[in-house]
């Protein structure tokens, strides 16, 4: 088999494959520990299958293994991220975390632009509120009723 025959090296392959979505993910994740707003976005005490959540999906959207998609589906990305209040201000942490995550892994400087660019425009996806934390009702859980109030004969007036 000639080097013309070989499959290219996907984005995966050229950052250095799992080991480097693993140190990016991990040094994310040590950011997000100790970030009050962004922690209270993450139900489970143990923030490892977020992380394992996060780190399946980047592999598979670089070009990496699909275990993602074999496990949980179409990532889905608004719809999962739905129930959480994404402000700017959610944003702009997840992104400072994500930032600090890739000057520690040190990418060459174009895949580094490459990733940036993409997390960017993820991150910016995610907003859906621009309330502030606390204010306006609450987020109604998905597939729970609204409660109904029985209009009284008074106020039909």
């Amino acid at each position: 088999m000639s080097d013309a025959d070989a499959a290219p090296l996907t984005f995966y392959d050229e950052v250095g494959g799992h080991d480097t979505f693993v140190r990016l993910v991990d040094a994310f994740y040590r950011g997000v520990a100790g970030d009050e707003t962004l922690r209270a976005m993450y139900p489970e005490e143990d923030l490892g299958p977020a992380a394992e959540r996060l780190r399946m999906f980047l592999e598979q959207y670089w070009g990496g293994p699909s275990t993602y998609g074999e496990r949980r589906g179409h990532p889905r990305l608004r719809m999962r991220h739905a129930a959480f209040h994404i402000d700017p201000v959610a944003r702009d942490r997840w992104l400072a975390h994500m930032r600090a995550a890739l000057d520690e892994i040190a990418l060459p400087p174009l895949h580094e632009a490459t990733m940036w660019d993409y997390l960017q425009r993820a991150a910016y996806a995610m907003v859906n509120t621009f309330e502030p934390a606390g204010a306006g009702p609450a987020r109604p859980v998905p597939g729970a009723s609204l409660p109904l109030r029985t209009i009284t004969e008074r106020e039909r007036g």
